[in-house]
């Protein structure tokens, strides 16, 4: 059996040849990928198509083209598996819900399901307990609620794809086709925070405590890495 390798060394044993490598490479990310469809699912598709195999379908696409992704490895390989997955989801989003619409629309992506919206606010939100905490709490996920749907739909996928996908800096660069460093102030500004000046706007949460505090300072800090 082959000892675990990183992706890379996946890649590089894959563009010799061998087999065992390709299978790996195609079977690394299914539950990354399973979770990035599970969050993008429409609803009105949910009753007929299993995440899991949207990510099969897509993942057959990727042994097809795996060679030539070889030859150019133009992106980091997960950002490309969930490319083809995206486009998957997209063509059956296309076929089941765009075309029983009787009027003629620019084609548009799949929103976010309700489901996956409400879990975003539950992550960007602190952790309360007691009964006092609750109730600030459910205040604070309305007021988060209505924060994100105010946002841009660019600011809005980055927090998709880092908290809910929970893709590195990155991986979620690669997939919006920025760099490390837009993607990082694309984070911040999605956050409340003007990156050109250094002012916490509070668009979601009002740190008051100090543990909110330290809590708000952990979660800047893994947004913009060491110093």
């Amino acid at each position: 059996m082959m000892a675990e390798l990183d992706t890379e060394q996946l890649l590089d044993a894959a563009a010799q040849g061998d087999g065992q490598a390709r299978g790996q490479l195609l079977t690394r990310h299914l539950a990354r990928l399973r979770r990035m469809v599970a969050v993008r699912l429409d609803r009105r598709l949910a009753a007929r198509v299993d995440p899991s195999d949207v990510v099969q379908e897509a993942l057959a696409e990727a042994d097809r083209r795996l060679d030539a992704y070889l030859s150019e490895r133009p992106i980091s390989f997960y950002p490309w598996l969930r490319q083809l997955a995206w486009s998957q989801l997209r063509e059956l989003y296309r076929q089941h819900v765009q075309a029983r619409r009787r009027s003629v629309t620019r084609e548009a992506p799949p929103g976010l399901p309700d489901g996956s919206v409400f879990e975003l606010a539950e992550r960007l939100l602190d952790a309360g307990t007691g009964p006092s905490a609750g109730m600030r709490r459910d205040e604070r996920r309305a007021a988060v609620r209505m924060a994100l749907d105010r946002l841009r739909d660019r600011d809005r996928e980055v927090l998709v794809l880092r908290y809910l996908e929970q893709l590195s800096t990155a991986e979620a660069a690669a997939v919006m086709e920025v760099s490390e460093g837009a993607a990082k102030v694309r984070l911040l500004r999605a956050l409340g925070v003007d990156p050109a000046h250094g002012v916490l706007r509070l668009s979601f949460v009002h740190y008051t405590s100090p543990a909110e505090v330290a809590q708000a300072i952990a979660a800047l800090e893994a947004v913009l890495g060491p110093a």
